[in-house]
C-alpha cells in the first residue's frame, strides 16, 4: 500500500470513519464542538505551533497503527524541501509494508503533480483539510529507511505524530471536523510580492498554510539560491533537488560532504547555473573537465581545498568564467585559461607553479602564496597585459627586476599591495598610473625609494606602516589624499606638498622632529606622543582640528603655527595636553573655538587674544602666574586650579562665571564681564578693596558673591557692593569683619547671608536686622562656629521673624532652646490648635498668620545646649530641625504641626522625648541612650511616621516595634551596618503617601 502525504489539503470521502480532521492540530482547537465557519482563521497558531506534514490516512485505525506510539513525539524542522520518504511499518494489521512518499509537490511526478494541479485549482471551501507542510532536512532517521532526515522545528516545539495524524478514538467530534471551511484568498502576484521576503525556512512553514501558499512558496524565483553551505546532505538529496529547481543560478556546497559528486552534479545537471562556490573537501580532475559544460558559469569559488590528487597539474578552461577564486587550496600546478576572466585570486594557495592565459583579467590576488617563486610571479603577472589591481603581499621572494617587469607590461596598474615583501626597494621601478600603493614591513624601503614614488603622480593613497629603515619622506603628489606612517622606528622628517591630502596617520614614530605640511583638503590632524617632534610649519588653509597631545618636545614657538597669520586661517580646535615643554603660550586667533592646555605643568604666562573662544582647559596648570584673557568669547572659566597665579585679566563680554577659588597669592585681578551673574573668589587671601571695588563697577550683574576667607576685604570693599543692585547671596565666612554696617547700607535685595566662623563680629552685630528692619529680603542666616552672646542669638530668633532657615552650627554660646516665653520685645503670638489625627487629611490652620517664617533650623555639635522646648504657637511653620551632636542635649519637648524632619543623632545624654508633632516622617536618634518606653511614648502621636533610626541605642532592644503606625519602617543595628552606609527602606502602603526621602545625617 502507497500513501501520498502532498503538500495540499487533499479530499477524502466522507464515509471514511476513524479519523480525526486535520484542521485541529493546525489550528490548535481541542474542543468538541466544531468553530463556527465565519469565525476568524488563526493563522498564527499555524506558524507557531505546527510545521509538519499531516498524512491521508486510508481506512487505518489510531496513531499506534502505524507502528509508531501514540505518545511519542516526533521533531521536525523546515529546513529544506524533500521529495519523498519511504517507511516500512512491521506492525502494520494487514502485515504489509508500509511507504510513506512525504512530498511537497515540487517534483515532476506525475501522481504529485496530479494532486497538486487538482488542489490548487479546486476551491477548498467545502473540503476539510487533510494535511499540513511537512518540511525536512538532512540530519535524523524517522524510521528504519529514509531518504531524507528530519531534524528539530527551529522554533524549539515538538511536534507528536498522534497529534499530526489526528488520532482520536472519539467517533463523534471526528464527525463534526469533517466538513470545516478553509479560505485563504490571496491574489498570486501579491504572495509572489510577499514571499519574495522570506528565506527558504520561512518559505517552507508558509507551505504548511494552504495549497495556494505551497504553490506560491515553491515558485523557482525563490529557489534560485540553493545554500547547501555546512550541510549534511547527501548526493541523491541533491540531486532531486537539481531535478526540482533546474533554472537555479546560484549553489553553495561549501563544507558539504564529498564535494566532488555533489559538484558534478551541479556543473552537469543545472543548465543555468551562473555561481558556484565549494570548499573543505577534494575536486578531481574530472570536475575541471566538466566546467566546460556549464556555459553560463560566471563566478566559481574553490576554498580550503584540494585539487586534484596533489601531485598533477590541474587545468582549468571556461570561455565565460568572469570570477576564479582558489583560496588555501592544495595543488601542485594550475594552468588557467579563460579569455573572459577579469578576477582571480590564489590567496594563501600551495602552489610552486600557476601558468595564467586570461588576456582580459584585470584583478589578480596571489597574496601569501609562499611557494610561487619569482619568477612564476613574474610570468602570471605580466601575462595580463590589462591588469589594474595586484596583491602580491607577503610573497617574500618578489623583487624589483619583477616589479620592473611589471610596471613595463601593465601600463593600467593602479592598485598594488607589496607589503612584507623584504626585497623590494622600489628602484628604478616607474608606476606611473598607480593610485594605491601599500608597502607594509617593507624592510627595503628608504628615503630613496621616495623618487620612485615620486613618479606615481596619480597616487592618492600611500601605507608605509612599519617601514623600519625609513628616515624622511618628501612627496610633491597632487593626487595624494591618505598617507600612514606608523612604527617607523627612524622616521626623521615628513615634508608633504601634497593640495589633495585629507588624512594623516602618524603614529609611534619615536625620532619623529619635523613636518611641514602643505594641503588645501586637510581639516583634522592628530599627532599624539611624538615625544622628539619639536617643529611643525602648516599651510593648511581648511585645517579645523588639532591634536598634538603628548608632543613633550614642543616648544613655545607652536604657538605661532596656530595664531593667526600660521597657515591655518580657520583652526577651531586645538589640543596641546600635556606638552610639558611650553612655558610662554600666546594666542592670537580670530577662528579659534576650543583650547585644551591640560597637563603642561610648566606654563608659566598664558595670553589669549581670542574673541570666538568659548572653552579652555587648563587642568594641572599648577605653575601658572599669569594669565590674560583679553578678550575672549568664554560663558565661564575656573581658574581655582591655579594656585600660584599673581596677575588676571580677563575681558570676557559672554562671561557669567567665574571661580578664583584657591588662588591664594592673586593680588592683581582686572575683571571686565559685564554679564558676569556668579563670582567665586574664596580662599583669595590677597585679595583687596580696590580689586574687589573695580570688579563690582565692571560686573553690575554679579547675583552671587564668595568672599570666604578673603581676610584682606574691609570696609571700603564691601560699600562698593552698593553697585550690585542684583546681589542676593554673599559668603563672608571666615573673615576678619568687625562690623557689618557696609553690608546693611549695600546688600539692600541680599536673600541669603553666610558668616560662619566671623569671631570678631560683635553681640550687637545682628540688632540693625530686627530693630531696623536691615535686610528686608534676607530669609537665610548662617552663623554657624560663631562667637554671639545667648541673649542675641535668642533675640535673633524670636524678633526676626521673616528667616525661614537659620544654622547655628558649634556656636559654644548657644544655651537651651527655649521658645516657651519671649522677653519684653518680643509680641504675642497666637496659639494654634493642633488637630485630631483623624482629621490629619484635612489642614486645619491657625486663625492668626505665626509670625514666625522659620522652617529649617540647624544646631549641630552645640555643646551647651541642654534643653529644647517648642511649643506648637512658636514654630508653626518649622519643618527641619537638626540637633545632631549636642552631647549635653537631655531634655526634648516639641510641638510643630510641620515638622517633618528631627535628628537627634548622638545625643548620647538624651533622656526626655516628647513629641507632638502630627506630620513628623523621619526621626534620628542613632546612639542615643534614651530607653524604650519613652520612645514609644514619643512617637504615639506620630501618625505619619515613616523613618525611625534607633541604631547603636543600647536600651533600645533589637526586636524593637511600634504598633498603629502603617507607614514606619525601622532602622536597628541588626541589619543597618554602620552610620555612613546607612540606608532606608520604606513602605509605601497607598499612593496617598508622600513620597519617601532619605536624610542624611550629619551636616
Amino acid at each position: 500500500m502507497r500513501i501520498w502525504c502532498c503538500l495540499c489539503f487533499g479530499e477524502e470521502e466522507d464515509s471514511k470513519k476513524g479519523y480525526k480532521s486535520m484542521r485541529d492540530p493546525i489550528l490548535g482547537n481541542n474542543s468538541d464542538e466544531s468553530p463556527d465557519e465565519n469565525s476568524a482563521f488563526d493563522w498564527g497558531n499555524v506558524f507557531e505551533g505546527v510545521n509538519v506534514a499531516a498524512v491521508v490516512i486510508p481506512q487505518a485505525g489510531a496513531a499506534g497503527d502505524l507502528g509508531v506510539p501514540k505518545n511519542e513525539e516526533i521533531d521536525f524542522d523546515s529546513n529544506w524541501l524533500s521529495s519523498a520518504v519511504e517507511v516500512k511499518n512491521e506492525n502494520y494489521s494487514g502485515e504489509k509494508m508500509l511507504d510513506v512518499n512525504l512530498n511537497l509537490g515540487l517534483s515532476g511526478e506525475a501522481s504529485s503533480s496530479t494532486v497538486l494541479k487538482e488542489d490548487s485549482d479546486r476551491d477548498t471551501c467545502s473540503k476539510r483539510p487533510k494535511v499540513t507542510s511537512f518540511s525536512l532536512d538532512w540530519d535524523n532517521h524517522l524510521f528504519q529507511e529514509t531518504s531524507y532526515l528530519c531534524p528539530m522545528n527551529e522554533g524549539g516545539g515538538d511536534v507528536s505524530l498522534s497529534n499530526l495524524l489526528g488520532a482520536t478514538d472519539d467517533e463523534g467530534k471526528d464527525s463534526k471536523m469533517e466538513d470545516l471551511d478553509v479560505r485563504m484568498d490571496l491574489t498570486d502576484d501579491l504572495l509572489h510580492m510577499v514571499f519574495s521576503f522570506l528565506d527558504h525556512i520561512d518559505l517552507c512553514r508558509a507551505a504548511s498554510v494552504c495549497s495556494q501558499w505551497r504553490a506560491a512558496s515553491s515558485h523557482e524565483d525563490f529557489w534560485r539560491y540553493l545554500n547547501f553551505e555546512n550541510k549534511q546532505i547527501s548526493s541523491n538529496q541533491f540531486e532531486d533537488m537539481c531535478r526540482r529547481y533546474p533554472n537555479a543560478t546560484t549553489i553553495n556546497l561549501y563544507g558539504t560532504p564529498n564535494i566532488h559528486p555533489l559538484a558534478m552534479k551541479a556543473v552537469s545537471s543545472l543548465r543555468n547555473l551562473e555561481t558556484l562556490s565549494l570548499g573543505r573537501g577534494q575536486l578531481g580532475e574530472t570536475f575541471f573537465q566538466a566546467l566546460t559544460d556549464c556555459h553560463v558559469l560566471r563566478s566559481l569559488t574553490i576554498n580550503d581545498a584540494t585539487l586534484g590528487n596533489g601531485i598533477q597539474e590541474i587545468p582549468i578552461s571556461h570561455d565565460s568564467l568572469r570570477l576564479l577564486q582558489l583560496v588555501k587550496c592544495r595543488v601542485l600546478r594550475v594552468s588557467i585559461r579563460c579569455p573572459q576572466l577579469e578576477t582571480l585570486s590564489l590567496k594563501r594557495s600551495s602552489m610552486p607553479h600557476a601558468v595564467l592565459n586570461c588576456p582580459l583579467l584585470h584583478d589578480l590576488d596571489i597574496a601569501s602564496c609562499h611557494k610561487l617563486s619569482d619568477a612564476a610571479i613574474r610570468s602570471a603577472a605580466t601575462a595580463c597585459p590589462l591588469l589594474e589591481s595586484l596583491d602580491m603581499s607577503n610573497c617574500s621572494c618578489v623583487s624589483d627586476e619583477t616589479l620592473r617587469d611589471i610596471a613595463q607590461t601593465c601600463g593600467n596598474l593602479r592598485v598594488l599591495d607589496a607589503s612584507y615583501c623584504p626585497n623590494i626597494s622600489l628602484e628604478s621601478v616607474r608606476l606611473v598610473m598607480l593610485t594605491v600603493l601599500k608597502l607594509h614591513s617593507c624592510e627595503g624601503i628608504t628615503s630613496a625609494s621616495m623618487a620612485a614614488i615620486a613618479h606615481s603622480y596619480m597616487l592618492e593613497v600611500l601605507e608605509l606602516d612599519n617601514c623600519s629603515l625609513l628616515t624622511s619622506v618628501s612627496l610633491d603628489l597632487p593626487h595624494l589624499q591618505s598617507i600612514r606612517l606608523v612604527h617607523c622606528r627612524k622616521f626623521i622628517d615628513l615634508n608633504l606638498h601634497c593640495g589633495m591630502l585629507s588624512s594623516i596617520t602618524v603614529s609611534n614614530c619615536p625620532l619623529l622632529q619635523r613636518i611641514n605640511i602643505t594641503s588645501s583638503a586637510l581639516k583634522k590632524l592628530v599627532l599624539q606622543k611624538q615625544e622628539s617632534l619639536t617643529t611643525i610649519a602648516l599651510q593648511c588653509p581648511n585645517l579645523l582640528e588639532v591634536d598634538l597631545t603628548e608632543c613633550e618636545s614642543l616648544t613655545n614657538s607652536i604657538c605661532e603655527v596656530f595664531s593667526d597669520g600660521g597657515g591655518c586661517p580657520v583652526l577651531k580646535s586645538l589640543v596641546l595636553d600635556n606638552c610639558e615643554s611650553l612655558t610662554l603660550v600666546a594666542f592670537c586667533s580670530t577662528s579659534l573655538v576650543s583650547l585644551s592646555l591640560g597637563g603642561c605643568r610648566a606654563l608659566i604666562s598664558l595670553a589669549l587674544r581670542c574673541p570666538y573662544l568659548e572653552q579652555v582647559s587648563l587642568d594641572g596648570c599648577d605653575h601658572l602666574e599669569v594669565a590674560s584673557f583679553c578678550p575672549v568669547g568664554l560663558r565661564s572659566l575656573n581658574l581655582g586650579i591655579c594656585p600660584k597665579m599673581n596677575m588676571l585679566h580677563i575681558e570676557a563680554p559672554q562671561m557669567a562665571s567665574l571661580e578664583l577659588k584657591g588662588c591664594g597669592v592673586l593680588s592683581e585681578a582686572s575683571i571686565n564681564c559685564p554679564l558676569l551673574t556668579s563670582f567665586d573668589a574664596s580662599f583669595c587671601s590677597q585679595l583687596k578693596d580696590d580689586c574687589l571695588s573695580a570688579t563690582t563697577s565692571s560686573c553690575p550683574l554679579i547675583e552671587s558673591l564668595v568672599l570666604m576667607s578673603c581676610p584682606s576685604v574691609g570696609c571700603d570693599g564691601l560699600l562698593s557692593l552698593q553697585s550690585l543692585p542684583n546681589l542676593t547671596y554673599l559668603d563672608l565666612s571666615y573673615t576678619f569683619l568687625v562690623t557689618l554696617q557696609p553690608v546693611y547700607e549695600s546688600c539692600l535685595q541680599l536673600k541669603v547671608l553666610k558668616l560662619q566662623a566671623c569671631k570678631y563680629l560683635t553681640d550687637t552685630s545682628l540688632e540693625p536686622l530686627y530693630k531696623e528692619n536691615a535686610l528686608p529680603a534676607l530669609c537665610e542666616l548662617d552663623l554657624s562656629y560663631g562667637t554671639l552672646c545667648q541673649s542675641a542669638i535668642e533675640e535673633l530668633l524670636a524678633c526676626c521673624t521673616h528667616l525661614s532657615h537659620v544654622s547655628l552650627n558649634g556656636c559654644i554660646n548657644m544655651h537651651d532652646l527655649n521658645w516657651g516665653f519671649t522677653g519684653d520685645q518680643l509680641s504675642h503670638i497666637p496659639s494654634v490648635s493642633i488637630p485630631h489625627e483623624s482629621s490629619l487629611g484635612e489642614q486645619q490652620l491657625p486663625n492668626e498668620q505665626p509670625k514666625r517664617l522659620l522652617e529649617n533650623l540647624n544646631c549641630v555639635g552645640c555643646p551647651n545646649i541642654k534643653k529644647v522646648f517648642i511649643p506648637m504657637a512658636q514654630g508653626f511653620l518649622l519643618s527641619s530641625l537638626n540637633l545632631s551632636l549636642s552631647v549635653n542635649l537631655k531634655e526634648v519637648d516639641i510641638a510643630c504641626y510641620n515638622l517633618c524632619v528631627l535628628n537627634l543623632s548622638n545625643c548620647c545624654s538624651l533622656e526626655s522625648l516628647q513629641l507632638e508633632c502630627p506630620r513628623l516622617s523621619s526621626l534620628f536618634l542613632q546612639s542615643c541612650n534614651i530607653d524604650e518606653e519613652t520612645v514609644e511614648a514619643a512617637v504615639s502621636r506620630c501618625m505619619m511616621l515613616e523613618t525611625l533610626d534607633v541604631r547603636f541605642c543600647p536600651k533600645v532592644r533589637s526586636t524593637f516595634d511600634v504598633k498603629n503606625m502603617p507607614y514606619l519602617s525601622t532602622e536597628h543595628d541588626e541589619v543597618a551596618g554602620c552610620m555612613s552606609q546607612f540606608e532606608t527602606h520604606l513602605q509605601q502602603p497607598s499612593p496617598s503617601v508622600r513620597q519617601n526621602e532619605i536624610f542624611d545625617m550629619f551636616v
